[in-house]
Formats: C-alpha cells, structure tokens, sequence
C-alpha cells in the first residue's frame, strides 16, 4: 500500500515545524555569535544563578561561580545533545562547576568537618513561602561547606547518598550524618529568626 503523502516532501516541513527561538539561538551560540550568546546568558543567568547562591558561602562567590559556570558551558555546549531539558543540562554544568570551586575554596574541609549541633534524625524539610527565600539562602551560607553541599546534591539536585559519596569521595553515612546536621542546621536557624 503507498503512502497518501511522500515523507521526503514532509521532511523539511517537520523540521522547520520542530525549530523553536531557543534552538536558533543555541544553534548561533556554537557558531560563536556573541550576540546570541548573550542572550542565551541573560535567558538562563536567573535561575543559574540561585543554584550558585546555595552553593556559595556569599554573593561574591556564587558570582564567581556563575561566571565560571557559563564559561565551562560554552566551551561544552556543543557536547549538548538535545537529549533532556537543556536548562537542566546548563545546572548540571553549574552544579559541578561549584563543587569543584567549593573543593579549591574548602580543600579537605568537606570530609573533616564537625557540627557542634544536635543531631535530630529524619527531621523533614519545611516548605518555605516565597518571603523566606532569602532567610534561607542566608542560612545556607553560614551552614558549613559540608552540610550545604550534601543538602543542596540530596535534596535540591536529587542526587543519592552513594552518588553523592562518591562525588565528594566520602564515605554515605558522612552524606547522611551531614545531611541530618544540615536539617537540623537550617531548622535552628528558621526558627531562631521567627521569634
């Protein structure tokens, strides 16, 4: 049986249907088009930059690491494969790109670090409302190196214990001890600022 319309005909058409801005854009930022990869910087900068902001220990630091992040992007994006969101590939970018300025920054801080906190086991995340947002961000730059980063790879980055072990090559009951103690870290400090 024959097909009623010739897919060589259809073929241009589904690719121009499937071009979005953000791909125009992506396909001139490889090019190296400055203009275009400054948009493609001010498109994501935002949200890039909150990811920094959990990681830093102050906003001079997170935009270093924004800065660094973008540069490793660039240079990387043409290993960007279209597979999967691609905001979501630029945080991956970023996310490393900030543990390892945390490893130059901190050294061997992440593996010896010691909370002078209690310990309060499997105490669960408040949710925040929007006003707190910079209350937390706050807290999270005075928590040391080691809770905020295990928190931000567990909870924000959804990263496992094992993987996180294995990327801050510490063993997965210091992931969870520093885990617990971030917890604990954040809930004191919440609830200091509330009364």
């Amino acid at each position: 049986m024959q097909p009623l319309i010739n897919a060589d005909y259809l073929y241009p058409c589904y690719l121009v249907c499937m071009t979005t801005p953000m791909q125009h854009l992506l396909g001139d930022c490889l090019k190296g088009d400055r203009v275009a990869q400054r948009s493609f910087y001010e498109h994501f900068k935002g949200k890039m930059f909150m990811v920094c902001l959990r990681y830093a220990d102050n906003r001079e630091d997170a935009e270093d690491i924004l800065q660094e992040g973008f540069v490793k992007v660039f240079r990387d994006l043409h290993q960007y494969k279209n597979e999967g969101s691609l905001e979501g590939w630029i945080r991956k970018v970023v996310v490393n790109v900030a543990l390892q300025f945390l490893k130059r920054k901190h050294r061997n801080n992440l593996k010896r670090e010691e909370a002078k906190l209690d310990w309060w086991e499997n105490d669960p995340m408040e949710e925040f409302q929007q006003e707190r947002i910079d209350m937390v961000l706050k807290a999270m730059q005075e928590m040391p190196v080691g809770f905020r980063t295990v928190l931000n790879l567990h909870i924000l980055e959804g990263y496992q214990h094992k993987e996180i072990a294995d990327m801050l090559e510490i063993s997965i009951g210091t992931s969870k001890s520093q885990l617990n103690r971030a917890k604990a870290f954040l809930k004191s400090k919440i609830e200091k600022s509330l009364l």
